[in-house]
């Protein structure tokens, strides 16, 4: 990046609807994704009610933070999401040590990431990924979600045909408010067929639970180390991912390191960790977001300001998502990466001597395969790359 003094922000003038609806889409998306499997894993450890609430306090707060000022700071659509993969692992470790000592884990895993991120090393690995892998890599880890749309057509037909007629007829017209009409006539087509529910939501604050950690051998080889491992290789070289294959050049290693930080201050309360996101990412650096590539960074401030109020009242966040009906959350969440996957599938596909590689990757990591409790897109590069180099290699 160059030293050349950046011009005055002007993030509210910058901001337009389509931004706003891409921040709210892409922490919507982030939530409904996982949050289910915080609780599930909160409850299996016998976890109070409070400190569940106080988990996803800490993981929100430190995403809207780091969010919003990563994506001031760059001017980039910088988005910030917790460890899906950690959260789904935790399901079956938390269980197995006391609270304070998965704490201790939690921060373990904190300080790995801020050394991979000071030492720079992360980011020298990046750089050795070739663009149209990086792309392929993408558009694998976004079609899964993409596609679901198809697949909530079998339950939902009358909604999710309303909602991508919608989003096409809007797309040619005005293509800015595409999503945000599919949207709201979503929400007035739940509406009518009475799929809305909101009898079990209340406005309940989240208050952050201090527990004080303590380390032990096994909690960091059971969480610790695991957590690490899928923060890096499942979010975080995903996330690098999207930034770079829509343009954005951002170094890696200030965001990875701003992650470690804040993950290990919210550790005692609960946080197992905040990396850089991929998929609600995808949403905020999209053309949906906004028409000026470089007005972007608005819609992942956006999000960030949401995911600070979504917090606040934690306690309660479960019963918002669950009152509109999953049809909607993932046809909404599909229609708004249809441009990043486009995209991802033309830069991967440009390079004719890498287009069989990109092949490979894009289809591993679409397969979602897990190996070594390591997950598709760690696999999905290896496969490329291994790839590139044998059909590539040339003997001296």
């Amino acid at each position: 990046m160059s030293d050349a003094p950046l011009p005055r922000l002007h993030p509210l003038s910058d901001t337009s609807p389509s931004a706003v609806v891409a921040g709210f889409i892409a922490m919507m998306t982030g939530y409904t994704s996982s949050l289910v499997l915080m609780f599930q894993a909160g409850q299996a450890a016998g976890l109070s009610s409070g400190q569940i609430s106080s988990w996803i306090w800490a993981l929100s707060i430190g995403m809207a933070v780091c969010s919003i000022g990563l994506s001031l700071r760059y001017r980039t659509p910088i988005t910030i999401a917790w460890s899906t993969p950690g959260a789904a692992l935790l399901i079956t470790s938390l269980g197995g040590v006391s609270y304070g000592e998965a704490i201790g884990a939690y921060i373990t895993c904190a300080l790995l990431v801020i050394i991979c991120g000071m030492t720079g090393s992360f980011e020298r690995l990046v750089k050795r990924i070739p663009g149209s892998l990086a792309a392929a890599l993408l558009a694998g880890i976004l079609f899964k979600i993409g596609s679901e749309i198809f697949v909530a057509a079998q339950h939902r037909t009358g909604l999710v045909v309303g909602m991508l007629v919608t989003y096409l007829i809007v797309k040619r017209l005005l293509p800015r408010y595409a999503v945000l009409a599919a949207l709201m006539i979503g929400t007035l087509i739940s509406g009518l067929l009475g799929l809305l529910d909101f009898s079990g939501f209340a406005l309940e604050v989240a208050v952050p639970v201090w527990t004080t950690p303590s380390f032990s051998i096994a909690a960091t080889i059971s969480i610790g180390i695991p957590l690490f491992v899928v923060a890096m290789t499942s979010q975080n070289m995903p996330g690098i991912a999207v930034l770079r294959a829509d343009g954005y050049n951002v170094p890696a290693s200030p965001l990875i390191t701003t992650t470690g930080v804040a993950s290990l201050l919210l550790a005692p309360f609960g946080s197992h960790g905040i990396n850089l996101a991929a998929i609600s990412a995808a949403i905020c650096t999209g053309p949906h977001a906004h028409e000026d590539p470089k007005k972007r960074y608005t819609a992942a401030m956006w999000c960030g300001i949401f995911y600070g109020i979504a917090g606040t009242f934690g306690a309660t966040l479960a019963a918002l998502f669950a009152a509109f009906p999953k049809e909607l959350v993932l046809s909404i969440a599909a229609l708004a990466l249809f441009g990043s996957i486009s995209n991802g599938l033309t830069i991967a596909m440009a390079e004719s001597k890498e287009r069989e590689a990109a092949l490979i990757t894009f289809m591993v990591t679409a397969s979602g395969m897990t190996l070594f409790s390591i997950g598709s897109a760690f696999w999905g590069i290896v496969a490329g790359v291994l790839t590139l180099i044998i059909l590539n290699w040339k003997a001296r």
